[in-house]
């Protein structure tokens, strides 16, 4: 169990202006945006189906409501601004706030049809989870009425995990509340804020604004290479990573005399930035661990790494295997790696797994060769 004797209550987050490629979260100011709230709003009282207030029936009435929020203690309370037009389109809480713990909780989420299925709307979550995590907070909830089936939808595709139903937790406009809970985790979020961010960029988007790929599709956390179940590194695996890293590794380097990149690589960097995928046997000890380097252009097994101990076992070739079919996945024709070219019974592994060699690239004190598999179009 990890020890939080020097961990230090985060502070609790200031309002301030929340700022991404589609959205801009602001500290709610009635005055300012007001009307344009009211004017996506209104004649839309679906959108009130699931929160606790009723629709406002008039301006003066969503006045009040407004100014009840940012006069509530304990909260912090955002307009949504959509980038395009600069409208505030929509409002939601930092709420649930208890820094003592380091818990946030995003809610009253208060969305106009014109933000709903929308980049402006996933990125308003993202946008709130970064800077939660960025203060020091250890866990980002996501709470709703068990009924309201759209929204637990929501909260998974997001990347948060459910953990469980609190039964009659409240009563809300005259009706029993069942809620559901999910969350994610600080050493979870490199992994969700990666995904987040590569469906958010440009590029996964057609010239009509369609979306290339799923959220989900980015956000998968679990998988199987042959019969070894995988999970999705965390922060906390770091450590048992270099372990396997450096007992997978360091035969190498007597072969091509340098210490080998990924054994000596930053690896909160690396969870960060990249697909990490463990393979784990049936003591929870780490036998296998897979990094995918994936940029729009191109889809690189950065590493693939199995423990002495688990060496015979073909873990290697199913991890090599499921890298070809995440990556077909994410709809690339082709996937790239590179080894010390000093490697030759590696390269000749490559090679029988239908790798060929594309080039070499010379550094200061190494030779890599570049390689390079090309997927058979299907038909």
């Amino acid at each position: 169990m990890t020890s939080l004797q020097d961990w230090k209550p985060a502070p609790f987050p200031p309002a301030k202006v929340l700022e991404g490629r589609y959205c801009r979260l602001e500290p709610l100011d009635v005055a300012r945006h007001l009307d344009d709230i009211w004017a996506a709003t209104t004649g839309h009282d679906h959108i009130w189906d699931w929160l606790p207030a009723r629709p406002p029936k008039s301006k003066d009435e969503y006045r009040a409501l407004l100014d009840s929020m940012v006069t509530k203690p304990g909260i912090v309370p955002l307009a949504v601004i959509d980038k395009a037009d600069g409208k505030a389109k929509g409002h939601l809480w930092i709420m649930e706030i208890r820094p003592e713990h380091g818990v946030f909780e995003v809610g009253w989420i208060t969305y106009s049809p014109a933000l709903q299925r929308t980049r402006v709307a996933t990125e308003a979550i993202y946008l709130v989870g970064d800077y939660g995590f960025s203060l020091g907070y250890r866990r980002y909830e996501w709470k709703c009425n068990n009924r309201n089936e759209p929204s637990k939808r929501a909260a998974l595709r997001f990347g948060f995990q459910f953990e469980g139903l609190f039964r009659q937790h409240m009563v809300v406009k005259g009706a029993n509340r069942d809620t559901a809970w999910f969350s994610i985790l600080d050493g979870e979020w490199p992994a969700r804020a990666q995904a987040f961010r590569r469906w958010l960029a440009p590029s996964n988007f057609d010239a009509q604004g369609q979306q290339k790929l799923a959220l989900g599709a980015f956000n998968q956390i679990a998988g199987q290479a042959g019969t070894a179940p995988l999970r999705r590194a965390g922060l906390a695996d770091i450590p048992a990573i270099l372990a396997l890293k450096n007992a997978a590794y360091t035969p190498n380097e007597s072969i091509i005399g340098v210490p080998s990149l990924p054994r000596i690589a930053d690896y909160t960097q690396v969870v960060a930035e990249h697909e990490v995928w463990l393979a784990e046997g049936a003591g929870g000890e780490l036998e296998a661990a897979l990094v995918l380097d994936i940029e729009p252009d191109d889809f690189t097994i950065w590493s693939v790494a199995v423990a002495p101990e688990a060496v015979g076992r073909r873990l290697g070739s199913a991890l090599m295997g499921f890298a070809d079919e995440r990556a077909r996945a994410l709809g690339y024709a082709s996937v790239h790696l590179y080894t010390n070219a000093k490697l030759t019974q590696r390269i000749g592994w490559y090679e029988r797994l239908g790798f060929a060699i594309t080039h070499h690239e010379d550094m200061a004190d190494r030779r890599l060769t570049h390689m390079r598999k090309i997927f058979a179009k299907a038909g």
